[in-house]
This record gives structure tokens, sequence and C-alpha cells, in this order.
């Protein structure tokens, strides 16, 4: 008799010891108050579930409370947050977590609590018109998703109180299976992982993940998060494969077995598992493929087991004990001992899921290979099984997706299509809009085939349209939203419904606003809307399309058209007592008011829609007007107030669930900016951290965007080079996007010492800019004034290199940049009419630059620079006290540069800004002045590799390539390659001028004093 194969849980953890350590730490981290998460990523059967069991114990046993969840291949439209639901039952006393966090009943269906009418009324506004009878007015509330962003908070906070008791140790397993709303969850947890004794750990199959599989952007996203590690679970090496093998066995193996099995596993616990398994069960030759294998173990069961796993396969991963003997058609005594065969034989685990039994295979390949074995009858009939016994559960949660799914499986469309319906209104419900979505498409790929007597009562297929349009605007897809409102409108025509066809046409110029490129198609949608209500009786719906006319009209630069449909949207409004478009419509008029000079009118508007907005509870309107508020002030230059008007709104957003509603992102996009322009540095970047859902791929490339501000200036120079190379495709996304990426690409290239490559990206971004956003764009007195110190830069190198017809061709540019600013400054069209005090500073920066291009660099103009920036941005008021204490240098006035130095330092100290206070400190050495504590700190921010620091000191020391690459054991072309890379950093020629711009920099001080 063959050897028994034990499987690999039954035996002692193989070859993995450096990934467990790795782990061990994590967790030992996270324990002593340092937050972590780790993503293991490797392909099917490579042993990530058994390294995180290996990890669970080792928590438990060090009094960890450890919540696991598995996430099930259900599709995009599968039960919304399962794997939390799972991890969350897990927890101690969860009746009292509930009580709590009361958002929390929405992951236990045996838990409900009573909750508020206006709680209930702010879910319930997420799924409008899904399903006639759902309170609401159809139009009157912007599309906003409050009930997901609550559970949200609820898992956050129950997570954190729980871990304050003790270390909570988070395992979610297989998240290429996750749903939408399970991603946004997971990203929510990570970017809010700080102090807490918290480990979340995620694996997924790095094999499934296509190139458009929706868990591509969670990880691109998680990994730029300071608490996130990755782990990738390679196959074992032949020699640690042949070792797993051998422990597989109870008895020893023949020798020429441990080699096939090992080579033929490739180096996967779970194939080589599942061969030997075949092997010994038997001793018959060794199937040709991995599935061979898995059909061949469950063929050797006896026919009702291999009924029973059949069955199971068509359920998923995981079968309800109870389900299964209805579906089986088999006596209790039958199935039992069907299920304990199959338990016996490794195909199917027994397992306690809450309430109920349930039976789920061993691997999640095992099953997929047994559901595709199916005949298609047997398949279709299992499926129509399934759907029977669903049909009485209705009401329980995930009844009506798993009902709309196997009924869509076993053709039974009618009851498909009805299932969707209630699936989507559940969905939504639940927080879960990417959710709903799915069901509703599948609810439209259904509606043409299913006969209109079969059809849900009262639903029609442009109620459909419409609601699958809100969805995709609240689950962050603005493109679908455009579709399927499109075809919401050809329908509506059609019909020829003039009331409906003006409601959809209004939904559809609000989806296409917010598309890039779009505005021409949005206007002519908002005309038509208008054009079919114009006669029609005031009502809601009408006051919206003026509402929206007059926002597009005012976008569109026609402030006298703009004001003439914001001022009949009151009246309309007034008429039908809509006090939200009232103070929407005068949102509207407070920045018409502002453009035209009136700037206190204009900010009295806005004061007074935030008072309607906010007794009507029209919150986004209020959030609206609240951001408007404070960007006035920005814009004036009164920062303090402006971070006051913008917190209250930031605030106003968080405590009514929407944090990441428009307007509430909006407000904390201008948070990061406002506070990075007034020095509270550390706010602006708790202020960027990601959204914990994903609303979209913009939203997420604008925050970082703007947080990459401080990053810069902050000396995190590699990690910002990489956002800007991962951003520059996204520039079309938005002109924010543009202008802050651009900028800060620009300041980056000024302190890596690469004027070349800045240079070349200003004058780049300024043609894109003037393309995009036409000429006189203001941004570009910003990259003009910043162009102008790179070619200011280049042209000192030109001048080492004696080179002098490029020096002139440099000058030439920069100055021509100079003028550029001039320009814009005199024919751009500022938001108010005039250039504010940001615009004024850059354009006098820009003048300073001149001079230095010109020669030598003017210190009345590095002071009138420095003035301008006085209204409360500290950091670029700093940057050109440095060029002012250079230039006074220069003119040897050595106690005034004193002055102006120490005051740099001052602020470039107190904002941690290591770029500006190594090039003070090097100025000062240069002019023999002490800062303020006297030290000559080192440079940390250093442009090399240790591989390259190491090649350029021994250059410097005179050595040719041949004994550079002989003193480090590395080849002489991998020491020409180092010295290229060196010299593009650096912005050098030849090797001798690489040598002279290091030391000039203070990058070789150091080593050679």
């Amino acid at each position: 008799m063959q050897s028994v194969a034990r499987l690999g849980s039954g035996i002692p953890l193989v070859a993995r010891d450096r990934e467990l350590d790795r782990l061990r730490g994590a967790f030992e981290q996270s324990a002593s108050g340092t937050a972590t998460a780790m993503l293991i990523s490797g392909d099917a059967g490579v042993g990530k579930t058994r390294l995180t069991d290996e990890l669970a114990a080792l928590a438990r046993d060090k009094g960890a409370l450890v919540l696991t969840g598995r996430c099930l291949d259900a599709g995009e439209t599968g039960l919304p947050y399962l794997p939390f639901a799972e991890a969350m039952s897990q927890v101690p006393d969860r009746e009292q977590a509930v009580l709590a966090h009361p958002a929390l009943a929405r992951l236990f269906p045996d838990v409900t609590l009573p909750v508020g009418a206006e709680r209930r009324e702010a879910n319930m506004s997420a799924i409008t018109a899904v399903v006639p009878g759902v309170g609401g007015r159809v139009g009157n509330r912007p599309e906003q998703d409050i009930g997901q962003l609550q559970l949200f908070d609820a898992v956050h906070a129950s997570l954190t109180d729980l871990a304050a008791a003790a270390p909570v140790v988070l395992v979610l397993e297989d998240l290429h299976w996750a749903d939408g709303s399970t991603r946004r969850l997971l990203s929510f947890l990570v970017a809010r992982l700080r102090d807490q004794h918290i480990l979340i750990v995620g694996t997924y199959r790095s094999d499934d993940l296509h190139r458009r599989h929706p868990l591509r952007p969670l990880l691109a996203e998680l990994l730029r998060q300071p608490a996130m590690e990755r782990m990738e679970l390679t196959p074992f090496n032949n020699a640690d494969s042949r070792l797993f093998v051998s422990s597989l066995a109870e008895e020893g193996l023949p020798d020429d077995l441990v080699r096939e099995v090992a080579g033929r596993s490739e180096g996967n616990a779970f194939f080589a598992e599942e061969l030997l398994a075949a092997y010994t069960e038997d001793g018959d030759e060794l199937p040709a493929t991995l599935v061979d294998v898995l059909l061949a173990r469950v063929e050797r069961l006896s026919e009702a087991a291999q009924r029973v796993v059949r069955v199971a396969s068509v359920a998923g991963r995981r079968a309800p004990h109870a389900r299964l003997l209805a579906v089986s058609e088999l006596s209790e005594p039958e199935l039992e001992e069907a299920l304990r065969e199959a338990v016996q034989h490794h195909v199917l685990v027994a397992k306690r899921d809450q309430w109920m039994d349930v039976y789920a295979f061993r691997h999640a390949l095992l099953s997929e290979a047994v559901y595709g074995d199916l005949l298609p009858g047997e398949r279709v009939r299992l499926h129509a099984a399934y759907a029977r016994e669903l049909v009485g559960e209705q009401g329980r949660r995930g009844a009506a997706a798993a009902l709309a799914h196997h009924s869509m499986e076993s053709h039974q469309l009618p009851q498909a299509l009805a299932a969707s319906v209630v699936a989507a209104r559940e969905a939504a419900d639940s927080g879960a809009p990417a959710e709903a979505l799915g069901h509703l498409e599948r609810a439209l790929k259904l509606w043409d085939g299913v006969a209109p007597a079969d059809r849900p009562e009262g639903m029609d297929e442009v109620t459909l349209l419409r609601t699958a349009s809100f969805m995709a605007g609240s689950s962050g897809d603005p493109e679908r939203a455009v579709s399927f409102a499109r075809s919401a409108v050809k329908l509506a025509d059609a019909a020829g419904d003039k009331e409906v066809g003006a409601m959809m046409r209004r939904r559809l110029a609000s989806a296409l606003f917010v598309v890039e490129g779009r505005e021409d198609e949005a206007r002519q949608a908002i005309e038509r809307a208008w054009e079919l209500a114009e006669d029609l009786p005031p009502s809601c719906e009408k006051s919206w399309i003026l509402a929206v006319y007059a926002l597009i009209l005012r976008a569109e630069r026609e402030p006298v058209e703009a004001r003439k449909f914001a001022e009949l949207a009151v009246r309309e409004a007034r008429a039908c007592d809509e006090v939200g478009v009232i103070a929407d419509a005068l949102i509207t008029l407070g920045a018409l008011d502002e453009s035209e000079g009136r700037v206190e009118a204009g900010r009295e508007r806005l004061r007074e829609a935030i008072r309607l907005a906010r007794d009507d509870d029209a919150l986004s309107v209020e959030l609206r007007a609240r951001y408007y508020l404070g960007f006035n002030a920005y814009e004036a230059g009164e920062l303090d107030d402006a971070v006051r008007i913008i917190e209250e709104g930031v605030e106003r957003a968080r405590d009514t669930g929407l944090t990441w509603s428009t307007y509430g992102f909006e407000l904390r996009a201008i948070t990061v900016i406002a506070r990075y322009a007034r020095g509270d540095w550390d706010q602006s970047e708790a202020a960027a951290e990601p959204p914990g859902m994903r609303v979209s791929s913009t939203v997420s490339a604008r925050l970082a965007a703007v947080g990459s501000y401080v990053m810069v200036s902050r000396g995190r120079l590699a990690e910002a080079a990489r956002l800007a190379g991962e951003l520059r495709s996204e520039w079309h996304r938005d002109f924010q996007i543009f202008s802050s990426m651009s900028a800060v690409g620009a300041e980056l290239a000024l302190w890596q010492g690469r004027p070349e490559e800045g240079a070349k990206l200003v004058s780049e971004a300024v043609e894109w800019a003037e393309r995009v956003g036409g000429q006189w764009v203001l941004v570009n007195i910003r990259l003009a004034a910043l162009g102008a110190a790179l070619y200011a830069d280049c042209a000192e190198r030109a001048a080492r290199r004696k080179d002098a017809a490029e020096h002139r061709s440099l000058l030439d540019e920069g100055l021509r940049l100079v003028e550029l600013a001039r320009k814009t400054a005199k024919f751009g069209r500022p938001r108010t009419g005039t250039l504010g005090p940001e615009g004024r500073a850059w354009l006098a920066r820009a003048e300073a630059e001149g001079s230095r291009l010109r020669g030598p660099s003017d210190p009345a103009l590095w002071e009138k620079a420095a003035a301008a920036f006085g209204y409360g941005a500290v950091y670029e008021q700093a940057i050109c006290r440095w060029r002012l204490g250079e230039a006074l240098l220069g003119a040897e006035r050595r106690d005034e540069a004193a002055e102006v130095l120490k005051a740099a330092d001052e602020v470039a100290v107190r904002l941690d800004a290591r770029p500006l206070r190594e090039a003070l400190r090097k100025l000062a050495r240069r002019g023999r002045i002490v800062l303020s504590d006297g030290q000559t700190p080192r440079e940390t921010v250093d442009p090399f590799t240790p591989r390259e620091r190491s090649v350029l000191r021994l250059v410097a020391l005179g050595r040719t390539n041949r004994q550079v690459g002989e003193e480090l054991f590395i080849s002489e072309k991998t020491v020409s390659v180092h010295l290229s890379r060196i010299m593009a950093k650096l912005g050098a020629a030849r090797r001798a001028e690489a040598v002279a711009i290091a030391y000039d920099r203070g990058l070789l001080e150091e080593e050679n004093v």
C-alpha cells in the first residue's frame, strides 16, 4: 500500500521562514502601536492561506484578536462586504459593537436596530427611483451615497475600539474576488492606519489579475500608503519543493517520485499536494494536468458523494448544509454519509459559518474544476433547483442577489429580472452603489428578453436607465453615467414624453459636465432640456434645469445669460417652494457678482445660500456654497479666513457623511492647498490622504497631485518623482492635476539638480496649458517663474562650460518666459476681474528670476518678491528670501544677507523643508554666516543610489572606470552605466564636470573632509 499523503495544513510549515518572519515583524510592529498592513500575492495554491493561518496562530498565542474573512467568486455584483461581514461576525459581543456603531447592523442580518427617520432618509436617498414607492423627489438632491460612508466609519471605529483592548489582526483572503464595496472599504481602512494596534493582511492571486482586473487600481492606491507593505509569495525553489513533497507523506517516498512531483508541481504547494494525493490513493499513473488530477480525485468518490460535490460546485465555494439537502435530492442520512466521504477525501471541508453548517471546497480550483465539468443541462437543472430554494428566502440579506444569479444561469429570465431589481435596491440600501449598478445592468440586459406582462409591475426601462446613470455617477464611473443617460433620453424621446425627456436631458447634462472635454455636449443637452420644459408648469425638475443651465453658462463665460437663468431658477423654485434650488442658484449668482468685482456682494449671496441650504437639509448645495466662500477668501489672500471657512465645510461634510461627495471632496482638495500655502504642512498632508472609497480615478489623481506639494518641499524626492511619472498620463483628466503636477515637476527638477529636464517640462506644460485652457491661462504665471529659475540654473552651467552660444540661447528662453508672465498678468482673466495676491506674487518672482538671467541678481526685485508673498504664503516667501540672501551676498551686503537667510531658515526648520534648508546652509557656508543653530547638517536630499555615490566618490579621487570597477567588484561597463546616470542627474556633460557640480552642491564635501 502506498504512503498516505498528508495535506499541507497537517505538516510543519516548510521553506517559508523568511516570509513568516516578515509577518511576525509586522505583527510586532502593529502590537507596539504602529498600525501596519501587508498584501500577500502569489499564484493560486502557492500557500497564501497556510501562511496567514500560521500568522493567526502566532497572533492568538500572543493574545491578539484574529478576524478572518474570505471573498467569494460571485462577480462584481456579488454579496457586498462579504469578507468584512464574515470577519466582523467573529467580534466578541457583536451586539454591543452594533449598539456602539449602529451602521454595523448592515453587515449582520440577525441584528436589527431601530433607525431614526433622518438617518433612514439619508440612507434611502442613494436609491431614489430604483423601485416604485421609494421616498424622495427625483432630481431634488445631488447624487450622493451616505450609507456607505457611515458603514465605513463604523467598521473603522469598531476595529479601533477592539484594538484598544488587544492587538487586532484582520485577514482578508482572496481579494481578487472582492466586490467593489469590499475594495473601497479596505482602501478606507488602510488609509486610516496610524497608531492603532491593528495589522491588516490581504491575500490575492497574482495570476488572476488580468490587465483590466478591478483589483489593479486598488493595489496601486494601497501600495502608496505608508502603512502598506507587499509580499510576493513565490513558488518553492527546487530544493524547498522536494522538501515539501517529502514532508507530505507519513512514510518515506521514493526519490524518483519526490523529484517527479516536485518538478511537475513547479513549486506550487497545492499542486504538489494534489499530485501526490492522486498518486498515493491508488498508485495509478499521474494525470497529465492538474485539472485531470482534481477531477480524478472527485471521480474516486461514490456516486452519492460525487453528486453532492457537483451540487456544491453550483453553490460556489461554500454551500450550506440545508441547501445541499434540498438540492441534492438525498435523504439526510445519505447526504451525511456522502459529505463525510467528501471530507475524508479532502474534497470538502466542514465549517461552522455563524448560525449554520457549511461545506467549503478545500481550494477554489477544485470547485472551478468540478463546475466546469458539469454537463450543460445538469448545470441549468442545478441552478434552477437553487433558485427554487431561494424563492422562499425573500427578505434575507443576499437572497435576491443569489436568486438573480441562479435564475439567470437557469434561463428563468422573468425571475432573474425581478430579482435583479430587488437586489439593486438592497445593494444601494447597504451603501454599495457599484453592486447596485451591476444588478441594474443585468436587469437592462434582460429587459427586452422578458415579455411586458412578465416584467416587474410599475417598472419601466427609462426608470432603470435613469437609476443606472444615477448609480454609475455615485460609484465613480461618469462615462457610464453619460451612456445610460443618453439611452434614457432616446427612450423618452421615442415615447414622446416632454417632461421625462427634459428630466433625462438635465441628468445627461449633469453627467456630461463633470467629464473633461464634454462641456459643449452638456451645453447642448441642457439647452434642449429647457426647450422641452419651458412651457411646462412650475416644478422641482424645471427649476433644477434652470439652475444647471445657469451653472453651465457661467462656466462657459456667458455671464449675462448665466445671470438671467439663475434668476429664473430662483423665481421658478420659489413658485414650487424648492429651497435647495434657490440656494444653488444663489451660488451661481454669487460667483457672477465676484467676477464683476462685487466681491462682498458675492460673499453675502454665498452666506445666504449656506443658510437656506442648511435649513432645507440640502447638504450638497450647502457644501458647494461653503467651498466657493472658502475659495473666494483663498484667492483674496485671506488665508486664515479661508482655512477657517474651509475647515467648517470639511467638518460639516464629515458630520453628515459626505466627506467624499463632490463638494466634500472639493473642500478637502482646497484644504490641502490652503494649508500648504499657510505652512500647516502636517495638516495638509493629513487632508491629502487618499479617499477610502474610490469615487473615480480623477479624484484619487487630483488629491495625490495637490498633496505632492508637501512631498517635494519636504525632500521626499524619489517618492515625488514616482508620483509625477504616474500622473503624467493623467494630465488630461482634470486641469488641477496638470497645474499641480507641472509645478511640482519643475520644483522637483530644481531640487534634484536637473534644470535641463525641468526646463523642458515647463516648455511642454506651457504649450499644453495654452492648448487646453486658452491663451493667457493664469497658471502660466507660476510656470513661467519656475521655468525662468530653471533656465537661470542651466545658463550658469553653460557659463561654467564656457559655451557662449548655448548660454545666450538659454538666457533668451528664460527671458521669453518672464515676458509670458507679464503678458499673462496683463491679458489673463482672473475670476474676480483683477489679479489676486498669489498671481501678483508669482509675477514678482518671475521678474526677480529675470534679473538672475540678465545678471547680476537684483536684491531689490527679490525683496519685492518676498514682500509679495507676505500675504501668508510662508514657504514661497522663504524661497524668495533664500534668493534675496544670495543676491545680497553677491552685492557684498553680508549683514543684510545674514538677516534674511536666518528668517528663511527659521521657516525651513519649522516646516521641515529639507531641500530649502540645505540650500540655505550651503549658501550660509559660502558667506561664512552662522544660522539659527550654528550647525552645518549633512546633505539629506541625496539624488544618488548608494552604488552611484560610491562610484562618484572614487571618480572624484581620480580613479579610472577600470580602477573603480576593480575596487567595487563590478565590471567596467557597469561603472560606465552608473557614471552616465550620475552625469544625467547632475546635468553634466563630462565626468570632471559631474565632480565639480557635486562639490558645488555639497554632495562630496563630507567624504573628503
